[in-house]
């Protein structure tokens, strides 16, 4: 599925035909093709639509730099395009923050909420931070990216357990654009959030990995104290991809979501 908007196209990962559309906004430097396992859960009883960011996967980009709110826009835009709106709408690392960006700008658009190792905010030195990333996604060979993402991903069982899921997962990092990877670290240095938490009326569930420490659970503790309806959970010996690394957590997202499997 491709959804024309003003900046380009977006490709979407489509997944099932009835039911409430279910969408998924992927991590930095991946695509919608990370949620394949999470979409096939899903397809009996939603319609999944799983965004490629602007840049990423098969959507295109104008080579502009873009913000959070222009892919809370884009997402907006598929919901749209989907005609059979509220959404579920599940957000992963960067896609947390811009699944809360939507939810606070469009809470038309959005019917339960689901933010797993997000953020608001990166910090007061975030705009530097996030600058030196950009400079080594678009400098570093991507093979030469990959220990560091690895280790942040996912913990060490895990990386013992499933190395065909991990090498899925790099697969698609390999894929990803560098100047698109670059221009999603500085749209993510720009994120400040904090002041629209209060205008997201979604039922949210917060989750965070109890080892992620690219987003440290302080940062989910933030997001649910600042949001109306939220809840938080912690999970143990988890990284930062922990929908991808928690399976068991899906059946609970499906009830989250009204339904059940």
């Amino acid at each position: 599925m491709n959804v024309e908007t003003p900046q380009g196209t977006l490709h979407v990962h489509r997944t099932g035909t009835s039911g409430r559309p279910l969408l998924l906004l992927h991590p930095l430097a991946l695509s919608g093709a990370v949620w394949d396992p999470v979409a096939r859960f899903f397809a009996d009883q939603a319609q999944v639509l799983a965004l490629d960011a602007r840049g990423h996967g098969a959507s295109t980009w104008d080579g502009n730099d873009f913000t959070v709110a222009d892919m809370a826009a884009d997402a907006a835009a598929v919901i749209e395009a989907a005609g059979a709106g509220p959404a579920d709408v599940v957000g992963l690392s960067m896609g947390a923050s811009t699944a809360l960006t939507l939810a606070a700008a469009r809470p038309d658009l959005v019917h339960r909420l689901v933010l797993a190792d997000g953020t608001a905010y990166y910090g007061d030195d975030a705009v530097g931070v996030w600058a030196e990333r950009a400079e080594r996604a678009t400098t570093v060979a991507r093979n030469k990216q990959l220990d560091f993402q690895r280790d942040r991903w996912f913990a060490a069982p895990f990386l013992e357990q499933h190395p065909d899921e991990v090498q899925r997962v790099c697969e698609i990092f390999l894929k990803t654009d560098s100047a698109a990877h670059g221009a999603a670290c500085r749209a993510l240095g720009g994120l400040d959030a904090r002041a629209q938490l209060g205008d997201v009326t979604a039922r949210t569930l917060v989750l965070v990995g109890e080892e992620d420490y690219a987003t440290p659970p302080e940062m989910s503790q933030a997001l649910a104290d600042g949001l109306r309806d939220a809840e938080l959970r912690v999970l143990e010996k988890t990284r930062h991809l922990s929908l991808l690394e928690r399976p068991d957590l899906w059946p609970e997202l499906a009830e989250f979501f009204g339904g059940s499997k």
